[in-house]
């Protein structure tokens, strides 16, 4: 590959025909957003439409399961449309991508629920979702790769910043189709039939997309390589069978994407994630908290974009991962204190300790929720990481079933395996029942029932108080460190690979490293805090891998800034 230096053009604006490009990229991009978080959202609608013939906690993970096939399916997507990109061009290719994830989920929209076909809606359902996630698997770097080769050197991480913004339009316009409808059909008409139209809405933007996509002419780069006959003509086994271009998808891999994606899902998706479930903050204040942030914060990928064009992609990004790895652990105990001071007083003055052996204790990693967990260890811990508790583990050989000591109180556990008939009902409930009591006399906020001193909000607008405002700056921190890493990240990955193998090469890293390691943020985080007892050492899982990132990337990424990528070789 050549490095050759570009000549920069970063003073004149841009023209209609590149604002077309990045307007007919970013629409397609901001409907992948769009039906991730669509889904996402709905998934509990979804699993009683589809699943109704389990029970309500079976069908939610089916539910969620079928979430995850679209989501796993990603690298192959990226595999498949790349190496098409690769071979017959960038704009067929990412127009082929929009068509099949714009019809499967308008599709989505008109499926009969198991009522009224049976068995076939789960499973169309769950193919409808497999297309969605090969499909978007190409999207991306079809649209990052389309943008970057219509760039004017010097400008790559401007244009390219625009397709960054997306992810943050598709969550504002998930919510506000979701929201909108559900309040202008009503509570029990959407969870009937009300859900439907958020993905029947789709398909407008689906013909906008595809109407201004037809009218674009293919990438300025591509096409000379196609003129000079210098095509890859086994695009996949270039970019990954040798180790001269193997080299770039691992080093993009662990070197870039990988803490970009946990930086990236802490500030957006672990955050809604933390306020929700440890903090239990509303859903609707969660949610307006997490939007302002957003607004607040979006215009970053723009900025950072921009200032990579200026001092490298490499420093930036690197120093979003190491920034984020130094400053998690007191910007998340600042959001306890803010937004549930009681369960902060709590967790600091209440001392709870787990008795048990230590042969009866898992490590609770379940991505998919399929796992069941049953021993008394178990049981014991995940209720009280569910419950946001600071607890502590005591091994004691022979301690079988577990036995939790909150404050003055003991209670014994059980063994789930062992119960039977009314007691497979009766005895959790009671455990359950006793932890809360004891955790409520103890000041830990009581599970349903009000909070004094929680953050709610009546009203979008309702962020000005002394409450509020903190918090939306505090959640604006954490999405400004998601632009830091996010923003360069497009045009870094487009200058590590060559014209030949570009879309192939930077989609497989880049869907890997968003959809593995970023992905298991959640289910990870969970683990280990159950694992432990504390509700903070869910965090070290996005530290450790954004600090192992800074170190890769600071002795092993280029710095390609400079590089002009329509003069390089593409010559093997």
């Amino acid at each position: 590959m050549s490095t050759a230096t570009a000549p920069v053009e970063r003073k004149r604006p841009m023209t209609k025909e590149e604002r077309k490009v990045i307007l007919a990229s970013s629409a397609g991009t901001i409907f992948e957003w769009y039906d991730f978080y669509l889904y996402g959202s709905l998934a509990a609608i979804i699993g009683a439409q589809f699943f109704s013939s389990f029970p309500e906690a079976t069908r939610n993970v089916f539910a969620l399961l079928a979430f995850a096939a679209g989501f796993l399916v990603r690298p192959f997507g990226a595999l498949v449309f790349g190496r098409l990109g690769d071979l017959v061009g960038r704009k067929y290719t990412f127009l082929i991508t929009i068509l099949i994830m714009g019809i499967s989920t308008f599709v989505v929209g008109l499926l009969p629920s198991y009522e009224t076909i049976g068995w076939l809606a789960p499973v169309t359902l769950i193919a409808l979702r497999m297309l969605q996630g090969l499909a978007l698997g190409g999207e991306y770097g079809g649209a990052v790769v389309y943008v970057a080769e219509h760039a004017p050197n010097g400008r790559r991480g401007y244009f390219t910043s625009w397709i960054q913004t997306t992810a943050t339009l598709g969550l504002l316009l998930s919510l506000m189709v979701i929201l909108s409808v559900r309040t202008y059909v009503g509570e029990d008409a959407f969870k009937s039939w009300g859900w439907r139209i958020p993905f029947l809405l789709s398909i407008f933007l689906l013909g906008i997309s595809v109407w201004i996509r037809l009218q674009m002419e293919e990438s300025p780069a591509f096409k000379k390589m196609k003129e000079e006959g210098t095509q890859s003509k086994a695009p996949i086994s270039e970019a990954f069978g040798n180790w001269k271009n193997g080299k770039f998808a691992v080093i993009a891999l662990l070197g870039l994407v990988a803490g970009q994606a946990v930086v990236w899902y802490t500030g957006q998706f672990y955050a809604l994630f933390y306020l929700q479930t440890i903090l239990r903050v509303d859903m609707f204040s969660a949610n307006v908290l997490i939007a302002w942030a957003l607004i607040l914060g979006t215009g970053g990928f723009v900025v950072f974009g921009t200032l990579s064009d200026r001092i490298g992609r490499k420093k930036i990004i690197l120093a979003g991962c190491l920034i984020a790895a130094v400053t998690y652990f007191p910007v998340f105990k600042s959001l306890t204190q803010l937004a549930n001071p009681a369960l902060n007083s709590a967790q600091q003055n209440t001392k709870v300790i787990v008795i048990a052996d230590q042969n009866d204790c898992s490590f609770q990693f379940n991505p998919t929720g399929t796992a069941k967990f049953a021993n008394s260890c178990d049981v014991t811990k995940a209720l009280l990481a569910r419950s946001s508790v600071n607890y502590s583990v005591e091994y004691s050989p022979g301690a079988i079933p577990a036995k939790v000591k909150i404050g003055d109180a003991e209670i014994e556990g059980y063994e789930a395996k062992k119960l039977t008939g009314d007691d497979v009902k009766a005895v959790p409930a009671a455990f359950t029942k006793n932890v809360n009591e004891a955790l409520a006399a103890a000041g830990y906020p009581v599970p349903g029932k009000p909070t004094p001193g929680i953050i709610k909000l009546d009203g979008f607008f309702d962020i000005f108080t002394a409450q509020a405002f903190p918090i939306v700056l505090i959640l604006t921190y954490l999405v400004i460190l998601v632009t830091m890493v996010y923003g360069p990240i497009a045009a870094a990955l487009v200058e590590l690979f060559p014209t030949r193998i570009r879309y192939t090469g930077m989609s497989l890293p880049y869907h890997i490293g968003n959809g593995w390691f970023g992905g298991l943020m959640p289910a990870t985080a969970f683990a280990m805090i159950a694992q432990t007892g504390d509700p903070y050492y869910g965090l070290w899982y996005p530290i450790v891998i954004a600090v192992g990132t800074f170190v890769i990337g600071l002795i092993f990424v280029p710095e390609n800034y400079k590089k002009d990528i329509f003069a390089e070789q593409n010559s093997k």
